[in-house]
């Protein structure tokens, strides 16, 4: 890709940067539902800085690695012997998600790992001829490629969005790489047989960009409008986020990735079946329409002010059979939980990695 300068910086020593500190962050405060097969005792108390969202704008480097059919960017926080944590972002987001989550986790001694997933920022396909693939299990077996690029055998998986699903496909295809999960949203998996069945009204109008992007015109209006359209997204998934426009624009130029629209229109084509797959996943897609039970610990995340479609956390709970735990963060957190709400999130991290 000309127009992506791979970082050279693979300097593996320890990496931590903080923003600021500030004061009060009780709109962060987890409001707290327990699973029935959760744990009962108190919840762990975490020694994690306190911090202002949006205290941290930026990552100290992007670096770049070969992985699977990808030279996928991901940027790196922390020591490089820590407990493996990735985090992965959804649509249309980017690694700017896990800005300030990402040297609160690094300060309890984890390494931290954010990708940019296909489509975004700097990750690009490593051939002109490989299919531009959104379908979900891509994205999982992405994120496998790139630790067995970095030599990690098994990590913490957070997410939310597209992040939430492939940290879910993982656990539930391939637990031994995953010591445990975060999802925001709960379980998210799907397959092409469940998105036939119809949703009332009041809850496809929810949908309603999945069937502008199942035309041509929605193809062509995403692409000449997706910062417009992102910002419209992010505005209508977090209602109550004043996010400014410098920490829109940071996130924006990722979707300046040439395989982007490909991706995103694939991505939401496939689900609802108007777009084949590749073949090579067709028994991974098999074994997912079974819904499959998650086995690793997992706690769930929801936000209180969440304008995107989501379940409701009383509808996936048995779809975890491990140490599990279901938390609302309230205080008008809505869908970009890991950016409006970082101390929430690392919270959970860490909480998780006692289990």
């Amino acid at each position: 890709m000309n127009s992506i300068k791979m970082s050279e910086d693979i300097n593996r020593h320890r990496r931590r940067f903080f923003g600021a500190a500030a004061a009060s962050i009780a709109a962060t405060q987890f409001g707290i539902i327990r699973s029935a097969n959760a744990d009962t005792d108190e919840t762990k108390a975490t020694q994690l800085p306190t911090i202002t969202p949006g205290a941290n704008t930026s990552f100290a480097s992007v670096r770049q690695i070969d992985a699977g059919v990808l030279n996928m960017g991901y940027a790196e926080a922390g020591p490089i012997d820590g407990p493996v944590v990735i985090l992965l972002h959804g649509w249309p987001y980017d690694i700017h998600s896990y800005v300030d989550v990402a040297p609160l986790l690094a300060s309890a001694g984890y390494r931290v790992i954010v990708p940019y997933l296909r489509g975004y920022g700097t990750t690009c396909f490593l051939s002109n001829e490989t299919f531009r693939n959104g379908q979900p299990t891509a994205f999982a077996l992405d994120t496998i490629a790139l630790m067995d690029a970095l030599g990690i055998h098994n990590a913490i998986i957070g997410g939310f969005d597209w992040g939430a699903r492939t940290a879910d496909i993982m656990a539930a295809l391939w637990p031994e790489r995953c010591k445990a999960i975060i999802s925001v949203s709960g379980y998210l998996i799907g397959s092409q047989r469940s998105g036939e069945i119809p949703l009332p009204p009041n809850a496809e109008v929810e949908w309603w960009y999945q069937y502008y992007f199942a035309t041509e015109r929605g193809r062509s209006g995403y692409n000449k409008y997706r910062h417009d359209f992102a910002k419209l997204i992010w505005q209508t998934a977090s209602p109550k986020w004043n996010f400014d426009d410098a920490t829109f624009e940071r996130s924006a130029a990722a979707f300046n990735n040439p395989d982007h629209v490909d991706i995103v229109i694939h991505n939401y084509r496939w689900r609802l079946g108007l777009a084949e797959g590749e073949p090579q996943y067709n028994d991974l897609e098999s074994r997912l329409a079974q819904s499959p039970i998650i086995t690793v610990p997992a706690i769930t995340l929801e936000g209180d002010a969440n304008g995107a479609p989501h379940p409701d956390g009383s509808a996936y709970a048995k779809k975890f059979s491990g140490r599990y735990a279901h938390r609302i963060v309230k205080g008008g957190v809505g869908h970009n939980l890991p950016q409006e709400a970082p101390v929430a999130f690392a919270e959970a991290i860490v909480e998780v990695d006692s289990y």
